[in-house]
């Protein structure tokens, strides 16, 4: 089975394709690219050079995976609008992954971790996973603050690296979810052909713009 991976939930642009057999998840390309202006720009020329570099063209996927944040709205929905109109256009189900869940399935040492990423805002995502790499918390915004003191072994995500300092924890890769890594968290659904789970975004944080109250009488 031919899965197309896309995430742009953090500054990384990210486009992959991987090869899903039972019990084996085969990275066979992979487009990233790391700059946070340029989701809008590059993602799909991402997308079409990682299926060249496989020797695929698009009607060969099987199905489609896509980081759904946490992250900010601006670089998020790139990603999932992307895969949105892919899934329809090819009659393909799209599958969401918890960003972070992929980056703790790449980071996985067999301790408890945390995965943090920049949130902007000296703010950042994160949640905690136990030994066997399950998610027992989050995810969520906070300040990196917070976190300190937090039962985790090491810390994963390019918030970690940035806040290193403050987490007080060893900091282990990657900084970024890999294509095999989302493909991964959701391999056995993928395989079974089970229905996506609800594919929404995890902004956490309410947007900026509001509705503009009343005007202000400007005459007494």
């Amino acid at each position: 089975m031919i899965v197309l991976a896309i995430d742009t939930a953090t500054p990384a642009v990210t486009a992959g394709v991987v090869r899903l057999d039972a019990g084996t998840v085969e990275q066979l390309a992979a487009r990233v690219t790391v700059d946070a202006r340029a989701h809008g720009e590059l993602l799909t020329p991402h997308v079409q050079a990682a299926l060249a570099d496989a020797g695929l063209r698009t009607g060969d996927v099987d199905a489609i995976v896509c980081g759904t944040g946490p992250g900010p709205f601006t670089g998020l929905r790139v990603g999932m609008v992307t895969a949105a109109a892919l899934g329809h256009g090819l009659g393909r189900p799209v599958h969401g992954v918890c960003t972070l869940d992929a980056i703790a399935h790449d980071a996985y040492t067999g301790a408890p971790l945390l995965v943090v990423t920049d949130a902007r805002r000296r703010e950042v995502y994160w949640a905690a996973y136990d030994a066997t790499g399950h998610r027992v918390a989050g995810p969520d915004v906070v300040p990196p603050a917070t976190l300190t003191g937090y039962a985790a072994e090491a810390a994963a995500g390019e918030g970690a690296t940035r806040y290193a300092d403050v987490l007080g924890l060893p900091v282990v890769a990657p900084e970024y979810p890999s294509p095999a890594g989302l493909v991964a968290v959701v391999a056995g659904q993928v395989l079974a052909g089970a229905p996506p789970d609800e594919f929404r975004p995890l902004y956490l944080r309410r947007p900026d713009a509001v509705e503009p109250g009343p005007r202000k009488k400007v005459t007494a």
